[in-house]
This record gives structure tokens, C-alpha cells and sequence, in this order.
């Protein structure tokens, strides 16, 4: 475990580059999503390993229905039987998963999945394991608005810790950093709420070639900033 010294309490990952890097090798795009899967396994050890308490994994955005019939179909199916097939692997590691998303727009039989799953891991402690399943960040918070409309007070306005609770996973602390993985510099519409103060870590490679010493190179560089939250730090103080 690293010192806990500005580790970071939860990171966020954009797992980009799967169907490019499988492309790249001459294979179909399903392998690495295949590939993908197993980065996630081992980032999520490398996670735990280092004393993170929450990962939050992008799997499927509200964006990516946008791609083709066979691919959405492989995805669906892929996430439904790695969340029930995997449940020893959250068992043995003490793993909480959680989901944030629409989830009443996905398959019935990912509902189910996805509902069972979070239940059953509901009592482990050592890390949470955040599973973006159709989510995107601007639906959140209009499903968030939506849903404080339905229960404010009369004449009540709206105020930034208001809408917090209405959020899709309200008691998850807000990512310390966010890593994108295969070149892109931009957030594709994940945690767009939560991710005001967030730093941010971009690298060249696609996700399936991560390894847990790319996720521990970039909590240390992250280690080295210094996070203001708009305020300026008194250099004397801190001598």
C-alpha cells in the first residue's frame, strides 16, 4: 500500500482504446473489449493494492448505443456475464460494486443483473467499485434535477448541495483524479458534476495494455500536484 499521503480517496478511468488496439493487432473490435475486461481486473487489484477506496470505470455511456447493432449486442452481453461470473473475484477481494446510470433504460436481464450484484456486495469494505453502465454525465444531472423537483419543499430554490443528493451515487466522495487512457484529452460527458475540481491524468496507451505500474505512475504524478480548489495557498504557512 503507498503512504497515504495525498493519495487519492477515489479515481476515475475513461477505459478508451479498446476496439482501436484490437484493430491495430488485425482483430475485431469485440476482442478488445474481451481485453478490455481483463485491465479492468487488474486495475482494480493495482487500486486496492494501493489503498484507493473507490474506482470509478466507464463502461458503457449514454453515447454508446450510438455504435453499431453487433457491437451494442456484444457489449450488453459481455457486461451481464462478467457482473454474475465475477462475483468470487468481488468476493475474495472484498469488492463493493456500485452503479451509476440510467439503469430502467438498460436490458431487464442487466437490471437484474446489475441489482443483484450491488446487493450482494453491499457489506464489503475494502474497495467500491463504481460500474458507469449507460451513463453520461449531463443525463445525470437531469435525472438529478428531475428527481429534486418531484421532492422540494414549495417555492424552494435550487442550491448546488441540494442537487447533490440527487445525484446518482450521493455518498460517494467526488473523484480526486481522473485518468484517460489512449491519447484523447477530453471527458466524453463522464462525472461532468463531480469532476469540477478533479485532476487529470492522460496517456498514450490503449486500455487493455495498462498495467498496474502505468495505474501506480499515475496516482504519484498525481501525488506531486498541488489542489487549490480555488483558493491560494499562504507558502509561509505550509514552511
Amino acid at each position: 500500500m503507498m503512504s497515504d499521503k495525498k493519495l487519492p480517496v477515489h479515481i476515475g478511468i475513461i477505459m478508451d482504446g479498446n476496439g482501436r488496439w484490437a484493430q491495430n493487432l488485425g482483430k475485431p473490435r469485440s476482442f478488445g473489449h474481451q481485453e478490455g475486461l481483463k485491465t479492468a481486473k487488474r486495475i482494480a487489484l493495482a487500486a486496492l493494492n494501493a489503498g484507493v477506496k473507490y474506482l470509478s470505470l466507464y463502461v458503457f455511456s449514454t453515447e454508446n448505443w450510438k455504435r453499431t447493432e453487433d457491437e451494442v449486442s456484444f457489449l450488453m452481453q459481455l457486461i451481464k456475464n462478467h457482473l454474475r461470473a465475477e462475483y468470487n473475484f468481488y468476493k475474495e477481494n472484498k469488492i463493493r460494486v456500485l452503479h451509476s446510470g440510467d439503469l430502467k433504460k438498460l436490458p431487464k436481464e442487466i437490471q437484474k443483473e446489475i441489482t443483484d450484484i450491488t446487493n450482494e456486495t453491499l457489506a464489503f469494505d475494502k474497495l467500491a467499485v463504481n460500474l458507469a453502465i449507460n451513463y453520461g454525465g449531463r443525463d445525470e444531472i437531469i435525472r438529478a434535477v428531475n428527481r429534486w423537483m418531484k421532492n422540494r419543499s414549495v417555492d424552494e430554490e435550487l442550491a448546488e448541495n441540494a442537487l447533490g443528493k440527487y445525484l446518482d451515487l450521493p455518498d460517494v466522495p467526488d473523484p480526486d483524479l481522473i485518468i484517460r487512457t489512449a491519447g484523447d484529452l477530453r471527458l466524453s460527458n463522464f462525472l461532468l458534476w463531480e469532476s469540477a475540481y478533479s485532476e487529470f491524468y492522460f496517456s498514450e496507451k490503449a486500455w487493455p495494455e495498462w498495467t498496474e505500474e502505468d495505474f501506480n505512475n499515475a496516482i504519484q504524478e498525481y501525488m506531486t500536484r498541488d489542489r487549490k480548489f480555488g483558493a491560494v495557498h499562504d507558502k509561509k504557512k505550509n514552511e
